[in-house]
């Protein structure tokens, strides 16, 4: 089996943390490069990892080192921690669709972004607004080979605190399976089969459907 190579952004969070340390240890990848605001430290020693410290609002200035066959982003914040909507916009719209463009305009292949459960930019909710416009600029590139993933509730470990996330977590464990949280893992090991599969077109993964996905 050829070797591919990927690009990942979104690195430093909880699903683009559980994508790094799988595609690192996979043998269908020879090279990962990431892109991140800070560096990943100690465990950017990787021989297989190459790093890309810059702020994402200057992803031009490195247009010719974003070259992979399959892209991951993973890159996401929150209206709170971006403290406004327009901060919050340049993250989850700006950035991830820059960085698309960029990269399709390089030769890769497939591109694999986690969105969001009710992602619609005809929805009234502002966050799944702004998510749905980003999977439309995606469509509209003409990706040969595109995976929009649609998690609900985020399961793991977080660096941060976010308690009435954790709340939400348990309560929505007892529910349709619709709105039944998702572990990072599962998401991230989705991304990469889809990735390995590079179906033509695009691929929607609602978040019921990630788990079977992830095999």
């Amino acid at each position: 089996m050829k070797q591919r190579t990927a690009l990942i952004a979104g690195a430093s969070g909880l699903v683009g943390g559980e994508c790094l340390q799988r595609l690192l240890a996979s043998e269908a990848y020879a090279k990962v490069t990431v892109v991140t605001r800070k560096s990943l430290g100690s465990a950017a020693n990787h021989p297989k990892l190459r790093e890309i410290v810059i702020d994402f609002s200057q992803l031009d200035s490195v247009h010719a080192e974003l070259r992979a066959d399959h892209v991951f982003c993973a890159l996401g914040t929150t209206i709170r921690k971006a403290g406004s909507q327009a901060k919050f916009r340049q993250v989850d719209f700006e950035y991830p669709r820059r960085l698309a463009e960029l990269a399709l305009g390089n030769g890769a292949k497939h591109f694999s972004l986690v969105s969001a459960l009710g992602a619609s930019s005809k929805s009234g909710v502002f966050y799944s607004r702004v998510k749905g416009d980003l999977e439309d600029a995606l469509r509209a590139m003409g990706w040969p080979s595109l995976c929009l993933l649609r998690p609900s509730v985020i399961a793991g470990e977080r660096q941060e605190s976010r308690p009435l996330e954790r709340v939400g977590e348990w309560l929505l464990r007892f529910g349709p399976s619709t709105y039944r949280p998702v572990a990072a893992g599962t998401i991230a090991a989705a991304m990469i089969a889809t990735a390995q599969h590079q179906a033509a077109g695009v691929t929607i993964l609602e978040s019921r459907e990630i788990p079977r996905a992830a095999g």
